[in-house]
């Protein structure tokens, strides 16, 4: 880490998850390529943008998956124990929890994510749902090891990280993620993840540069961000949203790529910005059945079964600890 850049963060006297988001964007952005850690997408309005993302028509992740869980919602609770908690990481929407929740009885539910408030007004629209369900929010970076809540420790655990959220990571900090959720599950945890497959640039770019801009509005939100907890000053109009299909490393990279010769302010300091300069903001990495099988065995996680559409685009895998 760029030592300056954490000095200048603590001066500012933030509390301390604003002096991380801070440190994280100062230094991301003193970079020869700057980027942006896509956990910060996912303020409130980061969100609820998401969710928009979710029922576009080009993007085929979300429906393609919601497909997969419905056909094979049965199998898929077959392997979860009685009277299980079941903790997904980086929750939002509950549109995919509750085909689990109605194919299995569930003792707990865990939904853990960096938004509090998000999770916790999505956890009281499902205990009015299922109101036999103890249902404990966790506001917490998942990337990091955390504490499960006292109520669940000797229940069996059962993750749930859906919407190929693993492709998001370089592929050594996804496998030491699965490591991390292998920790905080425990001793014979069981693991259901989404998975998103490789496929033609033909469907993969719309997906994440669709027509009507709401992914542009998400990325671009990330500044708006900035600006608003940090003092930054990006003008958003200043800088366009970007996705381009790198083959060589099986992914989608999303950009902000600005538009002319300019500076930024964050916190009191300069940041310079070259037409045509971008801000990689995000990865989302692309997996063959034989590829991700491999991440999770290095991770510590044996596969017991994975489904896939007809289509082969998307998979959901279910993963026990070794």
């Amino acid at each position: 880490m760029n030592m300056h850049v954490a000095v200048q963060a603590r001066a500012h006297q933030l509390d301390p998850q604003t002096q991380s988001f801070a440190t994280d964007v100062l230094d991301g952005l003193s970079q020869p390529q700057k980027s942006l850690p896509p956990k910060y997408f996912y303020d409130d309005l980061g969100s609820e943008l998401f969710v928009a993302i979710t029922r576009l028509p080009e993007y085929y992740p979300t429906r393609t998956e919601l497909g997969i869980l419905r056909a094979r919602a049965g199998e898929i609770a077959a392997l979860i124990p009685w009277n299980a908690a079941l903790v997904e990481f980086g929750a939002g929407a509950t549109t995919k929890i509750r085909l689990l929740l109605e194919a299995r009885d569930i003792a707990a539910y865990v939904p853990v994510d960096i938004s509090g408030d998000f999770i916790a007004a999505q956890a009281e629209e499902l205990c009015a749902d299922f109101p036999e369900l103890s249902v404990y929010p966790v506001a917490a970076d998942f990337t990091a090891p955390f504490a499960l809540p006292d109520a669940v420790r000797d229940l069996p655990k059962v993750g749930f990280f859906p919407g190929s959220t693993i492709g998001n990571f370089e592929p050594h900090e996804a496998a030491h993620l699965l490591g991390t959720f292998r920790e905080i599950l425990g001793h014979n945890a069981r693991l259901i993840v989404g998975v998103d497959l490789e496929k033609d640039e033909s469907l993969l770019v719309p997906a994440y540069d669709d027509a009507a801009g709401v992914t542009a509005e998400f990325n671009l939100n990330v500044l708006a961000r900035i600006n608003r907890e940090l003092g930054g000053d990006f003008d958003l109009r200043a800088f366009a949203h970007r996705a381009i299909y790198n083959r060589d490393q099986h992914r989608i990279e999303m950009h902000l790529v600005s538009r002319c010769d300019q500076t930024v302010r964050i916190l009191g300091e300069r940041i310079a910005f070259k037409a045509g300069e971008t801000i990689h903001t995000e990865n989302s990495y692309k997996y063959s059945l034989d590829r991700f099988r491999a991440l999770a065995e290095q991770a510590g996680w044996s596969l017991q079964q994975s489904w896939t559409d007809a289509d082969g685009l998307f998979s959901v895998h279910a993963l026990q600890a070794n």
